[in-house]
This record gives structure tokens, C-alpha cells and sequence, in this order.
């Protein structure tokens, strides 16, 4: 007898689905990534088998190869109270754009009498001025570091309490570029030490296995 064949169907499959999720996945991506600023300088940092991540209530300290001093407090409220007492200290008057501008910058090595004409300039004059700067001053005549230091770390308390949240507390590290002189090093420890400060993380990357 003869063989009935069955037709053979190619089996199809709709891939409209598929496409929907991907353009909303990347559409999400896109609304809720956050673009990182352009850091004021850049440090090769030694290496470390420590996975520890820094927490995101962060004081850092940064030094690069040449031994200049760089800033940074990641919450944006105690910054420009940071600022605010710093201004007042060393008399400097800033307008409204320039504390906003502040506010949303990353770390900075500007001294005080420096700061004003920074916060005015473009992107690209910062960039000019950056590479130019001597730093952050940490020395014992004009130690504006130490200042810096203090206020953050003050205020950042008094947050802490109104808040009733003294459980998140500011955190501090130093980022040092690993061929920074271990002697500039030793200096800002010392600088943190004198304002009480003798916990700190050192920021390292992550050896390869």
C-alpha cells in the first residue's frame, strides 16, 4: 500500500514581541542611567585582592603623581553647605550659577582665591586650569584641605541627626595614583589625623586572579 505523506509546515514564530521588550529595555536604560562627570583628574591606583565597594556617603581625598590635592563630597546638599562655610571663611562671594555649578561638579584642586574664577570658566577652560593648578593646599601656613576636611565632616553630622539617620555616615577615603610619593601620603594622612580623622579607606582596583 502506498504511504500517506503528511504535509510538512514549517513552524513560524512572531517575533513582534520580542522587539517590543528589547526597545522598552533599552528605552528604560536610557531614562534611568545616570552619565558620570568628567573627573578634574585622573589616578592609575594601585592594585588589591580587596572586593570592598565604596559606600556612597564618600569624603575623597585624591593625589595624583605630582602630589597635588584634589576634593570630593558625594552628597550634594552637604557640599554647598561645605561651601557655603568655606566661602565665608576665606571671603570669597559667589553667585547662584556658580554654587549650583558646584553642586553638581565632581572633585576639584582648586585653592579658595582660584575657586571663583574656576566655577565661571567652561568646561574647556576648566580642563586648562586643571592641569595647571598646584592643588588643593595642604601645607602648615595655608592648609585649606584641613578646612575642607572639617566642615564636611561637621555638617555632615548635623544632617545626620536632624535626619535621625546617624547610622549613615559620612565615609572617607584617599585615592592615591601608585606611583604618588609616599611621602605626600603620609602628609595627608597627617592632615586627617590632626582633624581627628584615624579611619579612612585607601582606594585600590582589583587584582586579576
Amino acid at each position: 500500500m502506498p504511504k500517506i505523506k503528511v504535509p510538512r509546515s514549517n513552524p513560524t514564530l512572531d517575533m513582534t514581541p520580542m522587539v517590543d521588550l528589547a526597545f522598552l529595555l533599552v528605552t528604560f536604560f536610557m531614562l534611568t542611567a545616570t552619565f558620570r562627570t568628567e573627573e578634574a583628574v585622573v589616578v592609575d591606583t594601585p592594585s588589591s585582592i580587596s572586593e570592598k565597594l565604596l559606600p556612597d556617603n564618600t569624603m575623597m581625598v585624591t593625589i595624583d603623581t605630582a602630589g597635588r590635592v584634589f576634593y570630593n563630597i558625594d552628597d550634594q546638599k552637604v557640599r554647598v553647605k561645605v561651601l557655603e562655610n568655606m566661602t565665608s571663611k576665606y571671603g570669597v562671594k559667589l553667585s547662584a550659577e556658580e554654587i549650583k555649578e558646584f553642586e553638581l561638579m565632581k572633585d576639584f584642586g582648586m585653592p579658595m582665591a582660584n575657586l571663583k574664577q574656576y566655577l565661571a570658566a567652561s568646561k574647556a577652560e576648566r580642563a586648562q586650569m586643571d592641569k595647571a593648578t598646584k592643588g588643593i593646599p595642604y601645607d602648615s601656613l595655608k592648609n585649606e584641605l584641613s578646612d575642607w576636611i572639617l566642615y564636611g565632616r561637621v555638617i555632615d553630622a548635623s544632617i545626620a541627626v536632624e535626619n535621625g539617620d546617624e547610622a549613615d555616615r559620612l565615609k572617607i577615603a584617599i585615592k592615591g595614583d601608585s606611583e604618588a610619593n609616599y611621602a605626600t601620603v603620609r602628609k595627608i594622612m597627617k592632615v586627617f589625623q590632626d582633624r581627628k580623622v584615624n579611619s579612612f579607606s585607601l582606594v585600590t582596583n582589583l587584582e586579576g586572579k
